[in-house]
């Protein structure tokens, strides 16, 4: 089974970029979406074989979360059962006879670290709801994380250490969920590869120099890691700030 997952950045926007060629390309058993920028009705995007669901965010243009699978869930929730982060449409789950699939918007904590407090809340909610869901079955959640973990992640760490993304409270929440009985798969396959980015700013001409972040993951329950086929990057598909990721699993 393949799994993709693409912070589009505005979703109609990507979708004047090409987003329906790329979508097909890909030929993914679940598409997960981040930072769709809608609300229900504004885009009209339908793929034979696919069924969708999506979690908006109470606020227009705004976060957003969305899952396409060719594979009719058991179930499917939306947010992650905490009132205080169910107004920004950041998850979907669903429920498959094996496993769990979470797509995620984490929140970023903002220039200044102004939403920090926010966001360790929701980090240490996170990680509760998916080990949660551990209990019951294994749980492949993806998504842009807003966190490089280490400093291999990132093209710049000394620059930009307490920096939004890469403070010691957000990597050390990271640190937290892979404790809790959870892999970063594309770091388990390849721990020592540098230059392995999926987000890049618009300034400075960064994408094309490749100083990036790695901030978008596939994190799987630690039973998962021996399915794992591989775990990639998809830098040269633009149409965003972030690129796709990609996890293959055999079950």
């Amino acid at each position: 089974m393949r799994f993709l997952s693409w912070n589009v950045n505005g979703l109609r926007a990507v979708q004047k970029k090409g987003f329906e060629d790329i979508f097909l390309s890909l030929d993914a058993d679940f598409f997960c979406i981040q930072e769709t920028k809608l609300q229900e009705g504004q885009i009209e995007l339908n793929f034979p074989g696919y069924e969708s669901y999506w979690c908006y965010a109470e606020k227009k243009g705004y976060s957003g979360t969305a899952v396409f699978t060719k594979h009719t869930p058991l179930s499917v929730s939306y947010n992650i059962g905490v009132e205080e982060h169910g107004h920004e449409g950041r998850a979907v789950t669903l429920e498959y006879e094996n496993f769990y699939l979470v797509c995620v918007y984490t929140p970023n904590a903002q220039d200044g670290l102004k939403r920090i407090d926010y966001r360790m809340r929701w980090e240490d909610d996170f990680r509760a709801y998916l080990c949660g869901l551990d209990k019951q079955k294994p749980v492949i959640a993806c998504g842009d994380m807003n966190v490089a973990h280490e400093e291999i992640d990132l093209k710049n760490p000394k620059q930009n250490v307490g920096n939004a993304g890469f403070s010691d409270e957000e990597r050390g929440k990271f640190t937290e969920l892979l404790a809790a009985g959870f892999t970063d798969s594309f770091r388990f396959l390849y721990p020592d590869k540098t230059d392995a980015y999926s987000w890049w700013s618009y300034r400075m001409r960064a994408r094309e120099r490749n100083v990036g972040w790695r901030i978008d993951y596939f994190v799987i329950s630690d039973r998962l890691r021996e399915k794992v086929k591989d775990a990639y990057i998809l830098p040269e598909i633009m149409g965003s700030d972030h690129c796709p990721v990609g996890l293959d699993i055999a079950w």
